[in-house]
């Protein structure tokens, strides 16, 4: 190769490498500006405290369900809760009086607080009613119940008969199932100190019931014994599941998120009431008890109750006091029953 030949290949490669420097430059210049200017679309102003998922209307105020958030000074209102001025250990345990859709600010008139007047109204969802129960140490899960639990509710009695069967029948069964917790004792909140959480006895549970369901719990405590039994979450969110899966909660396909949310959110925490529970009796766990009802004393020659195989028939009478399975006999003109065992 001549000289004249590499004098060209040496100014092309200076030429080029200096065009690649200018263009570094260039962009490098162009970038700044842009990044300077994207910094200042940032908003810049206090934290505020919104809600972090969809809050309908009763809804009991927890760590999980608020934090604070940027929001725009300009946007700023007095009636917001803003970070350094606002207390979160005191909105804890409030109740939310609005609907209230995710990401949207708190207002201090959207909160009603323990001890103001309509607190417990406000906590009650559309159509429900607020009934206390007493509890024990033992029936009350040892305090590890706080509200806005859901919890079920169990019975347990003796049934005794009479005559020759003197055996009583002990059993205990789920009566209802998914109970909202409004309050334990008079306190609608959870005390935490150091960041954990107290558990504390307490002696009453208010749950949030449907009226039909008040008037079943009423008749329970006088005929036995009520427990409480904690539900997991997820028992809940398996419960929603196959009520989506079967249709009785429908979702219509034009609903909004927060419509959306609002619906299962309903369903979800809905009571059940529609069906007697599971139950065992003594039998089930001593081979020394019984599994069936004793037997009544008889009302002129018809067996008022029996033991049996059915404990349980369609209509509205209690448990295990309905009257076991009866054969008619007729002797002439006169036409008895008697119980089938017996």
């Amino acid at each position: 190769m001549d000289k004249k030949k590499l004098l060209l290949l040496f100014g092309a490669l200076v030429i080029a490498i200096g065009t690649a420097l200018a263009a570094r430059s260039l962009f490098a210049g162009a970038s700044a500006p842009q990044a300077e200017a994207n910094a200042k679309q940032v908003p810049q102003g206090p934290k505020v405290l919104v809600a972090q998922r969809a809050l309908p209307a009763g809804t009991i105020i927890t760590a999980d369900s608020i934090g604070f958030q940027l929001w725009p000074k300009d946007m700023v209102q007095d009636a917001y809760f803003v970070e350094g001025e606002a207390d979160m250990s005191k909105l804890l345990g409030t109740v939310v009086r609005f609907p209230t859709t995710a990401g949207q600010p708190l207002t201090q008139g959207a909160l009603v607080k323990p001890g103001d007047r309509g607190f417990l109204a406000a906590a009650l969802g559309p159509g429900m009613r607020a009934i206390t129960i007493n509890v024990s140490s033992r029936t009350g899960v040892a305090g590890f119940i706080f509200p806005g639990d859901h919890i079920d509710l169990m019975l347990t009695q003796t049934v005794r008969g009479s005559g020759d069967d003197t055996q009583a029948l002990k059993a205990t069964e789920t009566v209802l199932r998914n109970l909202r917790v409004l309050a334990t004792d008079q306190s609608t909140d959870s005390e935490v100190v150091d960041g954990k959480t107290v558990v504390r006895e307490f002696r009453t549970v208010t749950l949030e019931v449907t009226p039909r369901i008040a008037e079943k719990i009423a008749v329970a405590e006088t005929i036995g014994t009520l427990s409480l039994a904690l539900r997991s979450i997820a028992d809940n969110q398996a419960e929603l599941e196959r009520l989506v899966a079967s249709g009785a909660v429908k979702v219509p396909d034009n609903a909004t998120k927060e419509e959306e949310d609002r619906i299962l959110t309903l369903a979800m925490n809905k009571p059940n009431d529609n069906s007697f529970g599971t139950f065992s009796t003594g039998g089930d766990v001593s081979r020394f008890q019984r599994r069936t009802a004793p037997s009544m004393a008889s009302n002129g020659g018809r067996a008022v109750m029996t033991a049996g195989p059915a404990l349980r028939s369609s209509g509205p009478a209690m448990p295990f006091m309905n009257a076991g399975p009866v054969i008619r006999v007729t002797r002439g003109k006169t036409t008895t029953e008697e119980p089938v065992g017996k």
